[in-house]
């Protein structure tokens, strides 16, 4: 999905300003009822480029951009921006300081030595965040992600960049290939008890630009991926967190896999398969083999950071090292995301995301 850290920090903030609101439930709060907002269910139809800006009603949503890059040397480096919405309550906001709406961004680049990560903070309202769907431009003080394309696909050249006293980025994105429709058409679930996100990507990005790490410069490229989605209880109140993967394979294929880790019980473990051509096949629990080798002490935790997964009805046998273990999100709520190379019947570059170890 990736569902993404921010809004947990958000849900966690917002919570945290009251001394008798009850113990969160789930993973940083997402578990929590939300019977205000619009709920998830089966059969959206999905319409572009509507669906690329925001959702009012649905309690949670989020942009999210990672790119895997490598310099003309050679030099591998991992990039990620995010973008989160939280909405307050489930009435239509209103314009100035009455909006009700907290924006979060959060950015990070990482080598195999070097790992770095900001985030900023915006009240919604008032210009300093937020998202339009035409002409595409989502926005958080000075990080971007907007679009530069004239045609009817607003996302099929696009330009990311984010600043840091210790980073910066500006790249641009392109892509003739269609979106993908994660899950079932969009709906994609979460446990078994029924709770979901809708969910699309744009795997097959193109990325070149340039890349700063504490006043380095490299010109990079490579393939970037685009994750969208919208919610209002994407968890039970049993998920302790996920491991999230996104995989761009040499033959031109993708793979998204997700577990959703249970205080108790086995997780919930799904996925989709994504031919050349952009054509999307769901992947079901029995069909997956996915299963930590190794681990690494990072930030005081124990994070599998090698990874087994096969998929037999693929001819998929790989292993997934991180690039750099050390991936360590340090925000205020801190969580692991780094890039990862791929060996074994293929080979290939993704992201990975690991949360509430």
């Amino acid at each position: 999905m990736k569902i993404r850290v921010g809004v947990l920090l958000l849900l966690a903030l917002l919570s945290g300003c009251d001394d008798s609101a009850p113990a969160q439930k789930g993973f940083a709060g997402l578990g929590d009822q939300a019977v205000a907002f619009t709920p998830v269910v089966p059969g959206r139809v999905f319409s572009f480029p509507a669906d690329h800006g925001l959702h009012e009603g649905f309690r949670i949503e989020w942009w999210y951009v990672t790119a895997n890059l490598k310099d003309a040397q050679g030099h591998e480096f991992g990039v990620q921006w995010t973008l989160f919405r939280s909405a307050l309550n489930a009435a239509p906001q209103a314009g100035g300081w009455r909006n009700q709406t907290i924006w979060l961004g959060h950015a990070a680049v990482t080598s195999a030595t070097v790992h770095h990560a900001a985030e900023r903070y915006a009240r919604g309202g008032v210009g300093q965040a937020g998202v339009q769907a035409l002409p595409f431009n989502a926005w958080i003080d000075d990080w971007q992600f907007s679009t530069q394309a004239s045609g009817a696909e607003p996302l099929a050249d696009m330009q990311l960049k984010a600043r840091d006293p210790r980073f910066s980025y500006a790249l641009r994105l392109t892509s003739s290939r269609p979106l993908v429709l994660q899950g079932e058409q969009g709906f994609s679930q979460k446990s078994e008890q029924g709770q979901a996100s809708y969910y699309y990507s744009q795997p097959f990005f193109q990325a070149s630009g340039e890349l700063e790490i504490d006043g380095q410069r490299y010109a990079v490229s490579g393939p970037a991926w685009l994750d969208r989605e919208w919610s209002s209880q994407p968890l039970t109140a049993n998920q302790t967190g996920w491991d999230w993967f996104s995989l761009h394979l040499d033959n031109g294929e993708h793979l998204m896999l997700y577990r959703m880790r249970h205080k108790d019980g086995a997780p919930y473990l799904t996925g989709t398969w994504i031919d050349a051509q952009g054509h999307a096949q769901t992947l079901h629990a029995g069909e997956i083999s996915l299963v930590p080798q190794d681990t690494a002490k990072v930030a005081g935790r124990s994070m599998p950071v090698v990874w087994a997964i096969k998929i037999p009805s693929k001819q998929l046998d790989i292993t997934l090292h991180a690039l750099n273990p050390n991936a360590w999100m340090t925000l205020r709520i801190p969580y692991w995301e780094g890039p990862v190379r791929l060996r074994g019947s293929q080979g290939g570059t993704g992201y990975l995301e690991m949360t509430g170890y």
